[in-house]
């Protein structure tokens, strides 16, 4: 978040990537995004690492959970797929979001060493697997997700994720053939709903862009 540590600023760099993590306080509480865009044609490995990352997002955000379970518990569905490519991340998953207080806030939060407190319906946490490599690259998918009941046909209480945060991730670095079924319809559901909530508030140029953006992969 700082040059300190460098010599000279950071420079963006064409065939490469620009890591943006906004947000902004209102009224109606606290946002968090970050999301990951190509300059020029960034190389296929750049392009399967996102897919990785995103893929372990998805994960996330798709999960179904035991009324109990705890954000700790929940970490290794976004780190998976790195881990199976010998990839991980030196930060938390998820943390907790508060409203007029702190960005980071608990109790609830995801992370190899994140809180054991059990999440609840209203809760809402950030969804932000990344990857970095060092003096090359860095790669961070987030959302803000809320915790909700989820019907099922079983016996147990289970719990989800409902999104909060809707704006395209960069189709550009997908590549679809590392992609199941699933994920690819979860991708294309997800920008379905960024173009329809959007669409009303952009216009000209903004809303050429979201359209481009948000169509099937």
């Amino acid at each position: 978040y700082n040059h300190m540590n460098q010599k000279e600023y950071g420079r963006l760099e064409m065939d490469n990537l620009y890591l943006v993590d906004s947000g902004g306080q209102y009224m109606d509480g606290t946002t968090d995004i970050t999301r990951t865009i190509a300059i020029g044609n960034p190389p296929k490995e750049i392009k399967e690492a996102f897919t990785l990352v995103l893929k372990g997002h998805i994960a996330l955000a798709s999960a179904i959970f035991p009324e109990g379970t705890s954000g700790m518990q929940l970490d290794p569905l976004a780190r998976q797929f790195l881990w199976k490519n010998g990839y991980d991340y030196d930060h938390g998953t998820g943390h907790g979001v508060g409203s007029f207080l702190n960005v980071h806030e608990g109790p609830q939060g995801i992370g190899k060493k994140g809180s054991m407190v059990a999440l609840k319906p209203g809760m809402i946490l950030s969804n932000e697997p990344g990857y970095y490599r060092s003096n090359k690259f860095g790669i961070r998918c987030e959302n803000l997700v809320v915790v909700k009941e989820i019907r099922t046909n079983g016996e147990l209480n289970t719990l989800g994720f409902e999104n909060l945060t809707f704006a395209p991730f960069d189709s550009r670095l997908i590549v679809s053939e590392m992609l199941t079924k699933e994920e690819i319809n979860w991708i294309n559901n997800y920008h379905k709903l960024v173009k329809e909530k959007i669409s009303p508030l952009v216009e000209k140029e903004t809303l050429e862009w979201l359209k481009n953006a948000t169509n099937p992969i």
